[in-house]
C-alpha cells in the first residue's frame, strides 16, 4: 500500500496544476480528483506516515534543501476535504460569476488558491511551508481586491497582505533560527522537541496569529468580505485563516512541553473567541458577522492547542470547514437575489421566496451553534468538556462559554432577521437552479453527516462518563441560551425606532481599539513625517545655510583679516593700562 498514497498526491498536483490551463472543467477534474484522494483515507487513519524527498535541489554545509511531501493523517484527510470543498465553491462560483467578463481566469485563480493551500498541508520542511505561505498570501490579496474599481476591495486586498506579512516576520525568524540552530526538516525538528527555544516558538505563534486572524491582528478578516462571495467561503473554510493553526498542530510536538507557549495559545485563543463574537453581535452585514464568527472558531481551536489537545482543534477545523462554506454560499444566495444588498436588516421574508437556501442557511447556523449530533456539536461539545475538565485556567472556560452564548446569539438573529417577517427592500429572486442547490446539498449534507462519520469511522470506545449532568449539559445550556437572548431582543427591539449604538455596542462593531492601527498610527505617522520634512528640515536650512550659517562663516573670516574684533571696552582697558605701565617705569 505504500505507493499508492504517494502516487495519488503526485497525481492530485499534477492535475490541479493542469486544470489551471482548463478552468471550464475545473468542476468535474475536481470531483474526480476529490474521489480519488478518498482511495488513500484508508490505510493512513492508522497513524502510519509517508514521506518522499526528491535528490538536494540546493547542497550547502548546514541543510540539504529538497522538495519533501509527509503524508500524514493531518495532510491526507484535509487534501480531500480542502478538494471537496473547493468543488462545491467552484460550482457555485460559475454561477456566481457568470456575468463577470474573467470568470475563467477567477477559476484559475481559486485553483491555485488551492494548490497553495496544498503545498502547506503536504510540506515537510520549513522552506516548502513557507513558499506555500507566501502563495496563500499573494492569492488572497489577487482575489480580495478583485473588482479593483471599488475602492474598499483594494483597501481591504492590501490590509490582508499587510497584517499578513506582520505575521510572516515570525515565520522567517522561526525559519532562520531553526536553520543555523537546529534543523528546518519536520521530522528532525519533532525529535529534537525538548531543545527548542522559545523565540522560535514566538515567531510561529506570531504567524499563526497573521494567518489565523487571531487578536491584535484580526482586522484584515472582516474587510477581506470585500472580495466575491466564493472567495470568503474558500478563504475561511478550507485555506488561508486554517493555515496558521494547522501550522501549530504540526509543528506542536515541538511545543507542548513549553509551557510559556501553551499559556499564550489559551490566552490568545480565548480573547480571540469571546472578542469576535461580540463584535458580530453587532454588526449587520451578513458577510461580516460569519467572517467574525470565523475568528471566533479559530480562537476555539487555539484554545485546544493550547491545552496540548491538537487532535481535537484539527477536528474542529475540519467539521468548521463545511458548515462554515455552506453558510457563505447561502449568503452568497440571498445577495445576489436582492441586488448585492448585504444588511441583514433589509432582509426578510425570504424563507418563502428561497426556501432551500433558508433550509441550508439553517441546519449550517445550527451546526455552528453545536446543536446536538449535527457535526458541529460533535467537536464543539467535546472542546467545552475538555475545557470544563482540564484544571488549567478557569478564566479561559468562562469567556469561552461567553462565546457560545453569543455564537448562538449572533446565528439566530441571522435567521430571523433574513428569513421571518415581510420583505423589506425590492427584490428579483432568482429560481434555486442545480447550479446553486447541488454544491450546497453537499455541504450541508456533510455539516449534518462528518461528526457521526468520523465518531464512526475512528472507531473509538466512548469512555465512561465522569462529570456531573449540568456540566456535561453546559454547551447545550449555553447555546439554548443564546438563541433565548437573540429571538426574545429581536421580538422586542422590532417595533422600536432604529437607534444609534452605545459606547460598548460602537467599539465592538469598530473592533474594538483597531481603530488606532488603521486611524490613530497612520495619522500620527503622517504628521511626523510632515513636520520633520517641513518645520525641522526647513528650521536646519535656516540655521545651517540661511542668514544664521552666513554670519556664522563670515565671523572667522573676520577674524582672520583684523585684528580689530570691535570689543572697545577691551581695546580701552588694555591702552590705558599699557599707557600706566609705560608712565611708571619712565619716571621710576
Amino acid at each position: 500500500m505504500n505507493w499508492i498514497s504517494p502516487t495519488i498526491t503526485l497525481t492530485i498536483f499534477l492535475s490541479l496544476t493542469m486544470a489551471i490551463f482548463q478552468p471550464h472543467n475545473a468542476k468535474k477534474n475536481l470531483m474526480v480528483l476529490f474521489l480519488i484522494s478518498l482511495i488513500q483515507i484508508n490505510p493512513l487513519l492508522n497513524n502510519n506516515e509517508l514521506t518522499m524527498s526528491l535528490t538536494s535541489l540546493i547542497m550547502s554545509p548546514t541543510e540539504n534543501i529538497n522538495v519533501s511531501i509527509t503524508l500524514d493523517t493531518l495532510s491526507i484527510l484535509f487534501t480531500s476535504i480542502a478538494l471537496f470543498i473547493t468543488w462545491s465553491i467552484i460550482e457555485f462560483s460559475n454561477w456566481y460569476m457568470t456575468t463577470d467578463p474573467n470568470n475563467h481566469k477567477f477559476t484559475k485563480y481559486l485553483l491555485m488558491f488551492l494548490i497553495t493551500m496544498l503545498v502547506i498541508i503536504t510540506a515537510n520542511n520549513m522552506y516548502q511551508l513557507f513558499i506555500g505561505w507566501e502563495g496563500v498570501g499573494i492569492m488572497s490579496f489577487l482575489l480580495i481586491g478583485w473588482w479593483y474599481g471599488r475602492q474598499d476591495a483594494n483597501t481591504a486586498a492590501l490590509q490582508a497582505i499587510i497584517y499578513n506579512r506582520i505575521g510572516d516576520i515570525g515565520l522567517i525568524m522561526a525559519t532562520a533560527w531553526l536553520m543555523t540552530s537546529s534543523s528546518i526538516n519536520m521530522q528532525e525538528l519533532i525529535t529534537q522537541h525538548e531543545t527548542i527555544n522559545t523565540i522560535p516558538m514566538m515567531g510561529l505563534l506570531a504567524a499563526a496569529m497573521g494567518k489565523s486572524a487571531q487578536f491584535s491582528l484580526h482586522p484584515w478578516l472582516p474587510s477581506a468580505m470585500e472580495g466575491p462571495t466564493p472567495v470568503s467561503a474558500l478563504l475561511h473554510s478550507s485555506t488561508m485563516v486554517v493555515a496558521g493553526v494547522f501550522l501549530l498542530i504540526r509543528l506542536h510536538p515541538i511545543m507542548h512541553n513549553n509551557n510559556t507557549m501553551m499559556t499564550l495559545c489559551l490566552l490568545l485563543g480565548a480573547t480571540t473567541t469571546v472578542f469576535a463574537a461580540a463584535a458580530a453581535t453587532t454588526h449587520s452585514d451578513i458577510k461580516k458577522i460569519i467572517a467574525l464568527s470565523t475568528t471566533s472558531q479559530l480562537g476555539l481551536m487555539m484554545i485546544m492547542v493550547g491545552l496540548n489537545q491538537p487532535t481535537l482543534a484539527f477536528l474542529h477545523m475540519i467539521t468548521h470547514s463545511f458548515f462554515k462554506a455552506a453558510l457563505f454560499l447561502c449568503s452568497g444566495s440571498y445577495i445576489h437575489s436582492l441586488n448585492n444588498e448585504q444588511d441583514i436588516r433589509m432582509m426578510g421574508g425570504l424563507s418563502k421566496t428561497m426556501p432551500m437556501t433558508s433550509s441550508f442557511m439553517t441546519i449550517a447556523s445550527f451546526s455552528l451553534m453545536g446543536m446536538p449530533f449535527l457535526s458541529g456539536f460533535y467537536s464543539k461539545d467535546t472542546i467545552i468538556e475538555t475545557l470544563i475538565n482540564s484544571h488549567t485556567n478557569s478564566w479561559v472556560m468562562l469567556t469561552t462559554m461567553i462565546a457560545t452564548i453569543l455564537s448562538a446569539c449572533y446565528s439566530t438573529k441571522i435567521m430571523l432577521t433574513t428569513m421571518t417577517g415581510y420583505p423589506r427592500t425590492h427584490h428579483n429572486t432568482h429560481n434555486e437552479t442545480k447550479a446553486i442547490i447541488n454544491p450546497l446539498v453537499r455541504l450541508v449534507l456533510l455539516s449534518i453527516l462528518m461528526g457521526t462519520l468520523t465518531k464512526a469511522l475512528t472507531l473509538q470506545t466512548t469512555t465512561m462518563t465522569t462529570m456531573p449532568k449540568p456540566i456535561k449539559l453546559m454547551a447545550l445550556i449555553a447555546t439554548m441560551t443564546g438563541i433565548l437572548l437573540s429571538k426574545d431582543t429581536f421580538y422586542m427591539t422590532y417595533h422600536l425606532k432604529p437607534k444609534k449604538l452605545n459606547k460598548q455596542s460602537l467599539m465592538l462593531n469598530q473592533l474594538a481599539f483597531f481603530n488606532i492601527p488603521h486611524r490613530a498610527i497612520t495619522m500620527t505617522t503622517l504628521k511626523i513625517s510632515q513636520q520633520m520634512s517641513t518645520e525641522l528640515m526647513d528650521l536646519w536650512a535656516v540655521e545651517s545655510w540661511g542668514p544664521k550659517g552666513l554670519s556664522n562663516t563670515l565671523t572667522p573670516m573676520i577674524y582672520m583679516s583684523t585684528q580689530q574684533k570691535n570689543m572697545i571696552k577691551n581695546y580701552m582697558t588694555m591702552f590705558t593700562s599699557s599707557m600706566i605701565l609705560i608712565l611708571l617705569m619712565t619716571y621710576t
